[in-house]
């Protein structure tokens, strides 16, 4: 969190070196150095330990020891000399009075680039060597290649191609140019937690080089490790029964039950046959260097259950004829990979870790069925039966462009429609809109229908989902708070069934 803090400060340097900034450079610097205390704490308790093993036995601890006082030795040297580098730059800025820890002219932008840049110091490029010759020594005691890595990347004094600039550029100039001081004592003191962190490392590898069993194993447990506590019927139950600290040259004797496993490696295994929780136990035995045999007990418990799958419909629980039903299809304890499912009265395809399902025929149940691979064998664990329904009836509506251009729709109703909008308005169409089905109709046809001033109705037929001329011209001689009525409206879905909507009263404005 720290180190994020430190980054996100100085980004935002870039903008403006204001006073809530700096005091952010104060708090980073505050954390680092108790982060570093703490480091320091945990460091020597390792040393401790390295120290107390090799007066124990210093045949084999002794030289552990002996490269971890080197590693202390190197460390606290570079650490120091970062130090006096801290308070040279202080010392620039505020004077010989200055304190590393009460900083006057926090936003001072020339006196990191004094004392780190100047040809005639060049303290930046023989920190930037001494860190690579740290970096080298430190990465050379780890054997393991990722924390190796790691070490090289916190390390690093690569270039540095900074936002604005046409080149690369070297460490110390990325990192004492035109720095306030408060950022540049802040960037030392989280080169220091870095060269701590790798210090670190290196004195737990050195730790580990000990042997565990001559002087931190001081008590034999037998392990239980199954793959799963949980195996369907037809399945395969695995565990692994180990040791703790057991000589590869020496394993133990595995006995379950009263009868002793076939194999050296710990394997148990078997196909249970029926459902339920059974409890087994045994014992290990392991023979020590002067011939005499300890046994080490051991219990453990295992459930069976009955093949299962889970098979939703997205859409509740209901599959509609004529479309595309998302459909949620899963196998505990199964990857995907290792599904798979089929349909009657229709098709189920997959898309990813979904599926989509195209129902056939109204009123005709599908049936969803889910196989899985259980231990390489295809195993049929669910077949879940729904109902297959038309889709509900669209609601018709008026589409028109509004005054901002915009495309939008009139339902019928109180709020009217204003006689342009209407007159510009090329027809009328149909949809399912209820924010669980979003799905258009094609309208095939409708009426309109007028009435005069006698109370007569007269009706005017469109041209398919267009308003007719005839029905523009009624349109016309329309005005303000007169009403007329679009009816028989028939429309087709994706279903392909043609259904007889609801009529839509309109109100001109």
């Amino acid at each position: 969190m720290i180190n994020l803090m430190y980054i996100v400060l100085t980004a935002m340097l870039a903008l403006n070196v204001s006073s809530d900034v700096l005091n952010g450079f104060t708090q980073v610097e505050e954390g680092l150095t108790r982060t570093n205390n703490n480091v320091e704490q945990r460091n020597v308790a390792i040393l401790n330990t390295l120290d107390a093993f090799a007066q124990h036995n210093p045949e084999k601890g002794k030289v552990w020891y002996d490269k971890a006082v080197e590693v202390r030795r190197i460390t606290r040297g570079l650490y120091e000399k970062i130090d006096t580098l801290k308070q040279l730059i202080v010392w620039e800025a505020d004077g010989k009075d200055g304190k590393v820890d009460d900083i006057q002219n926090r936003d001072n932008l020339e006196a990191a680039s004094v004392v780190m840049l100047t040809d005639k110091a060049k303290r930046g490029r023989t920190l930037r060597n001494n860190i690579d010759s740290y970096r080298n020594y430190i990465a050379s005691l780890m054997p393991d290649s990722v924390k190796r890595k790691n070490i090289l990347t916190a390390l690093s004094t690569d270039p540095v191609l900074r936002k604005g600039t046409l080149g690369k550029q070297s460490w110390e100039e990325s990192k004492f140019d035109n720095q306030p001081v408060v950022a540049a004592v802040t960037l030392l003191t989280k080169l220091q937690n870095d060269v701590k962190y790798a210090e670190g490392e290196a004195l737990q590898t050195l730790l580990g080089n000990v042997d565990a069993g001559d002087v931190r194993v001081n008590e034999l447990n037998a392990f239980v490790i199954p793959q799963s506590r949980f195996v369907m019927r037809g399945g395969k139950y695995s565990a692994n029964i180990v040791l703790a600290a057991v000589d590869t040259t020496a394993r133990p004797e595995v006995y379950i039950n009263g009868g002793k496993l076939a194999n050296d490696r710990g394997l148990y295994e078997f196909s249970p046959g029926t459902t339920g929780t059974f409890d087994y136990k045994g014992y290990l035995e392991v023979r020590r260097g002067d011939g005499s045999v300890s046994r080490h007990p051991f219990e453990s418990s295992y459930t069976v259950i009955e093949p299962t799958a889970t098979v939703s419909a997205t859409m509740m629980n209901v599959l509609y004829a004529g479309i595309d039903n998302p459909i949620s299809i899963s196998v505990p304890g199964v990857a995907m990979s290792g599904v798979s499912a089929s349909m009657s009265n229709g098709t189920l395809t997959r898309s990813g870790d979904h599926w989509v399902a195209h129902p056939a025929k109204v009123g005709q149940e599908a049936t969803v069925t889910v196989t899985a691979d259980m231990d390489g064998r295809p195993m049929t664990v669910a077949s879940t039966k729904f109902r297959v329904r038309k889709l509900p009836d669209p609601t018709p509506f008026i589409t028109y462009t509004d005054a901002n251009g915009n495309a939008s729709v009139y339902k019928g109703g109180a709020r009217g429609l204003a006689k342009s909008l209407l007159l510009n308005a090329p027809g009328i169409g149909a949809a399912i809109d209820d924010d669980l089905l979003n799905i258009s109709f094609k309208v095939l046809s409708f009426e309109t229908v007028f009435f005069d001033s006698m109370g007569n109705a007269i009706p005017e037929v469109s041209a398919g989902d267009k308003f007719s001329q005839r029905q523009k011209d009624s349109f016309r001689r329309l005005s303000r708070g007169k009403r007329f009525y679009i009816s028989r409206v028939k429309a087709v879905g994706p279903d392909g069934i043609t259904r007889d909507l609801a009529p839509i009263e309109v109100i001109v404005k």
